[in-house]
């Protein structure tokens, strides 16, 4: 089990792909822990000529719990930092979904020369007039944590069919599955609660983001009613340089229909890099 340490927090890791290539961090959401960040889809990017680090946010999976302990977006950002430096990675690629886009952001903004890029996904800025939930979504955001694995599951497929991408493109099974494995793995309602306390504690980062330096890709879906695309669209339109995407069908989740296009995607932005290692 590889673990970084930032002071006494523990955050547990993995890697995919050649780790003399340079490195993609992942960055997960609220409450997701790294296996959100599928196999199949860090071994894509691991084909592109990238070593992939996942890793479980703190209060996540089999990193830390800190209970009846507040900390910052700031404090998460330096997980991240404390996973390279575990990897010996003196500047990475850097990728976050949601609250980790968010994370993403703070990095740029508080550790730069440790970012090779940067890429924001489904987030936003933490400006009130962007990137605001529908009723419909807030309602799901806010709901009572499950009471078992089974009404678990079926939350997640309520919250897909809120928030999720086009039906087309969804798949129960697999949905299930990977709702299931996440349970299994690790359930801790309080450290959701905490994380987003960091989130709003961490407030409008408009005045930083124009002042961000590291290369900046945007992505976000057309379909996201959990952080509207206005919030994607914004957080581009702020920092200097930024390629926006919008991939239209796409809501608030990744599914396997996607993936290719977003693969490509960021690899097209990202471009031929020079070694990561420190």
């Amino acid at each position: 089990m590889a673990t970084a340490r930032n002071g006494d927090v523990e955050i547990y890791y993995e890697t995919f792909g050649d780790p003399a290539d340079p490195t993609l961090l992942l960055i997960n959401g609220l409450g997701s822990q790294c296996i959100n960040y599928a196999d199949a889809w860090c071994q894509k990017f691991a084909a592109e000529g990238y070593q992939v680090a996942r890793f479980d946010n703190r209060d996540t999976g089999l990193s830390s719990k800190l209970e009846g302990v507040d900390y910052s977006l700031a404090d998460m950002a330096n997980d991240a930092i404390a996973v390279l430096d575990a990897l010996g990675v003196s500047r990475a690629h850097v990728m976050g979904l949601s609250m980790g886009g968010a994370i993403v952001q703070r990095l740029a903004v508080d550790h730069p020369d440790r970012l090779l890029s940067m890429t924001s996904v489904m987030s936003a800025t933490g400006e009130p007039d962007y990137g605001q939930s529908s009723p419909e979504a807030f309602a799901v955001l806010m709901s009572p944590p499950a009471s078992g694995r089974e009404e678990y599951v079926e939350n997640h497929l309520k919250a897909l069919a809120v928030y999720g991408s086009k039906p087309e493109w969804q798949d129960d099974e697999h949905n299930r599955a990977r709702a299931g494995a996440a349970y299994d793995r690790c359930f801790c309602p309080s450290g959701i609660a905490r994380q987003v306390r960091a989130i709003v504690s961490d407030g409008p980062r408009a005045d930083a983001l124009r002042k961000v330096t590291v290369p900046a890709l945007v992505l976000h879906g057309s379909r996201d009613t959990l952080i509207d695309p206005s919030g994607g669209r914004r957080t581009a339109e702020l920092i200097p340089g930024a390629t926006y995407v919008e991939f239209e069908g796409m809501g608030h989740d990744y599914p396997p229909a996607i993936w290719d296009r977003w693969v490509s995607t960021w690899a097209s932005f990202a471009g031929p890099s020079t070694s990561s290692r420190a």
